[in-house]
């Protein structure tokens, strides 16, 4: 008896598969739209975030259309699309898994920095917090200070592999599926707790509290992450 071998594909790919499947039924999508993200996650027996991966693969792949406000539309030519897949290594890394692990790495590194942070390298971080605070109430994206804040936490571990670490995986937000992802459901709205967030860390390192700067910083990664998987409500 031969035993299919497990699908190795990240879960969104997985996903995307099963949906080109129903998109290729002349009765799945009446009038071009798609059902609901929640019917479909319900269809699927998988979650809304995932969903909402896969469904932006599918737009990378020029499948479908996601706009915002009214749905999930067909392009005209995806029932002639051939085997327009696009890989991983085209779309880039799922986004709960970048913030996943975000949380493990950067969670730990604040907690073991926290009872030994300098006084100097506590005001670097609180300089770069008010650059952020300023840029948010100018309504501006504050992308640059907000690298710029978690690769300093991690400079203060003296750990220049954890450094790079951090780094690649906030630079992870660069690829086309995490891009698009936040190209529609992340705005100068979706950033305006950012700040505070951040804020919290910084009271958290100032305090030389371990155990709160851990709790902060995976607290304001998680929230990030459900500002675009799960609270954008934009989309049905």
């Amino acid at each position: 008896m031969s035993v299919k071998p497990a699908d190795s594909r990240r879960l969104y790919l997985q996903i995307a598969e099963k949906l080109r499947e129903l998109i290729a039924q002349p009765d799945f999508a009446p009038n071009g739209r798609l059902p609901p993200e929640r019917a479909l996650a319900e269809t699927l027996g998988v979650s809304r975030p995932s969903v909402r991966e896969a469904l932006v693969a599918l737009e990378l792949e020029g499948l479908v259309e996601i706009r915002m406000g009214s749905g999930v539309y067909l392009c005209a030519s995806a029932h002639a699309q051939g085997d327009a897949a696009l890989s991983q290594a085209e779309l880039g890394d799922s986004l709960l898994d970048i913030m996943g692990a975000r949380c493990v790495i950067e969670g730990s590194i604040a907690a073991s920095v926290a009872p030994f942070c300098k006084a100097k390298d506590l005001k670097v971080l609180r300089e770069i917090y008010n650059e952020m605070q300023r840029e948010v109430e100018a309504g501006r994206i504050p992308v640059a200070s907000d690298r710029a804040f978690h690769v300093a936490i991690a400079q203060m571990s003296g750990n220049e592999v954890l450094v790079r670490t951090v780094s690649s995986l906030f630079d992870a937000r660069h690829s086309p599926l995490s891009e698009k992802l936040r190209g529609h459901f992340e705005n100068e709205t979706t950033w305006g707790a950012v700040p505070d967030e951040h804020r919290v860390i910084l009271e958290a390192l100032e305090a030389h509290d371990a155990i709160q700067a851990q709790a902060t910083m995976q607290r304001h990664l998680k929230m990030s992450l459900e500002r675009v998987l799960t609270g954008g409500q934009r989309t049905p």
